[in-house]
């Protein structure tokens, strides 16, 4: 199958690639089908699966008998978006834009059936929230926005036996205006307002034009000096 430009791609490591890795692998691939592409490995596989494994993935109804451990190659971890360990340590070449977990679960070899289902049903939980975070994302300002955007059209778009009677919306009182928006003044209140300020610039100007200019009150206060010098000057 090709893979796909925006189909991830997630690897699971464990030491045999025989138990652990096997399981969350076909639990991915069975839930995920074909929007993840699914590989997994280990530094030292096994010959074959571990019959266990096998019983208790045939009792979720996911058949892997037919599958082979495989050896970790560092192709394998630089074509992947996602790197799951399991145990295997330091195994795992790094790569730096790679995405790593470390996943600590009970190592199923040697184990009996009864032992092993639980470490499946470990193994599955992990694996759904893992297709939660890598195919359903937690929304960004930018999804949140569409979204808002697309639920406004449709409301406006809605039959009008669907829509909310005009008088069954909630009225707005007095107290609930945000306390930075400037109330808008009534017509009569602005018609007051525009009046005053029409008188106090006709005060204004008439005060202006009945003031004497500047020159004239020099040449006035100069007069009133020489006279009065003059007056002081004819005293015996």
């Amino acid at each position: 199958m090709p893979d796909q430009p925006d189909q991830p791609q997630v690897l699971f490591v464990c030491v045999h690639n025989a138990g652990r890795s096997q399981m969350a692998a076909a639990f991915l691939t069975h839930l995920a089908g074909d929007r993840v592409l699914v590989r997994s490995a280990g530094p030292a596989p096994a010959e074959e699966v571990n019959p266990a494994v096998v019983k208790a993935m045939a009792e979720a109804g996911i058949d892997i008998s037919a599958e082979i451990p495989k050896v970790l190659t560092t192709g394998a971890v630089q074509a992947s978006d996602v790197v799951i360990t399991m145990g295997c340590g330091d195994a795992c070449p790094i790569f730096p834009g790679k995405r790593y977990e470390d996943r600590q679960l009970d190592d199923p070899a040697g184990q009996g059936l009864d032992a092993v289902r639980p470490i499946r049903d470990q193994i599955e939980a992990r694996i759904r929230a893992l297709i939660a975070d890598l195919l359903h994302p937690a929304a960004g300002p930018d999804r949140l926005h569409r979204g808002r955007r697309r639920l406004d059209h449709s409301v406006r778009h809605l039959p009008r036996e669907h829509r909310q009677p005009r008088s069954a919306r909630p009225r707005r009182v007095p107290g609930d205006r945000h306390p930075a928006a400037r109330r808008t003044p009534s017509r009569p209140l602005a018609r007051r307002r525009a009046h005053r300020a029409a008188q106090s610039g006709h005060r204004l100007k008439e005060q202006a034009l009945h003031r004497p200019p500047a020159r004239q009150l020099a040449f006035h206060g100069l007069h009133a000096c020489k006279h009065l010098t003059s007056q002081i000057a004819q005293q015996p």
